[in-house]
């Protein structure tokens, strides 16, 4: 009997290790890149390191420094009733990157399965499928996360819930669109012919060649998703008080922009930051991953 030899699989492919060394050379020297990734670096390193930090409680209250324009006591200032505006930014931050990452770590489990099941079952599950996300993807995403946020109850993890399933779709045609191009290379065809099951299949030949754009959207739905707790949280439907959070700030803020703007200047920064070094990193990853290139 002859035996039939396996077709090498995508991770297998010689190939490949090159194509991630020039990637990641490519990613080291991009300017968006570096600067993208300085940004979150700096950000992320605030939030993980708030408890250790030299600066008063979040919750902390000091009644005769009330409204206070920044100073050397209080550098961002204070707010409403005397917490110092730097040390709720800080603790803040862990809040807005949590809900981000989180987020879209939900939106990637709900939606990347199902968009791999459609694009490689095809047929009645394709339609059913594609159908809902079109449905989904017709609804501003906004206001979609609000009316998930608004029927789930305010909190900072419905707000997550809410902001991952009104991403999910992004990353459901994102990976159908993918698997069905996947499914026409020539060693998936020959996978196919040689009896791999369906479960290799897409394991070995089809997840490894979607995971690149999937990443690079990813990390540009993370800029997306902190933008979104921040609305969440200014109009009460996420982190909730006396919890900071960026957008809850800007919704105390709101109503002291005359006697005290720095209540809403320098969370706007923080969020404006944020955002774009994760859409600095996306682009540093599209352009470091782009195929044509690699």
């Amino acid at each position: 009997m002859t035996a039939v030899a396996d077709p090498p699989s995508a991770a297998s492919d010689p190939v490949l290790p090159k194509r991630r060394s020039r990637a990641w050379a490519k990613f080291r020297k991009s300017p968006s890149a570096l600067l993208g990734g300085i940004i979150v670096f700096f950000f992320v390193t605030v939030a993980l390191l708030a408890p250790v930090l030299p600066v008063p409680g979040p919750a902390e209250t000091d009644w005769s420094a009330v409204r206070k324009a920044p100073s050397a006591e209080h550098p961002f200032g204070t707010d409403e009733i005397g917490r110092d505006v730097l040390s709720r930014m800080i603790w803040g931050a862990q809040a807005s990157l949590l809900a981000g990452v989180v987020s879209v770590l939900i939106a990637v489990a709900l939606g990347v399965p199902l968009g791999v099941l459609a694009g490689y079952c095809r047929g009645w599950t394709d339609a059913v499928i594609s159908r809902v996300t079109e449905a989904l993807l017709a609804a501003p995403f906004l206001i979609l996360a609000i009316a998930l946020a608004a029927f789930l109850g305010p909190s900072l993890t419905n707000a997550m819930i809410a902001i991952g399933v009104s991403a999910m779709p992004i990353f459901i045609r994102l990976s159908r669109g993918q698997t069905m191009s996947v499914m026409t290379e020539d060693y998936v065809e020959s996978a196919r012919a040689v009896g791999v099951g369906h479960v290799a299949l897409i394991w070995r030949y089809i997840l490894p060649n979607i995971f690149p754009p999937i990443l690079i959207q990813a990390t540009l739905t993370i800029a997306t998703a902190i933008i979104a707790e921040a609305s969440l949280s200014f109009l009460g439907l996420g982190q909730q008080p006396p919890a900071p959070s960026w957008g809850s700030m800007l919704n105390i803020a709101k109503n002291f922009l005359e006697q005290a703007p720095w209540m809403a200047l320098y969370p706007g920064i923080a969020i404006f930051l944020v955002v774009l070094g994760f859409n600095l990193l996306g682009d540093g990853l599209r352009d470091a991953l782009d195929p044509r290139d690699t």
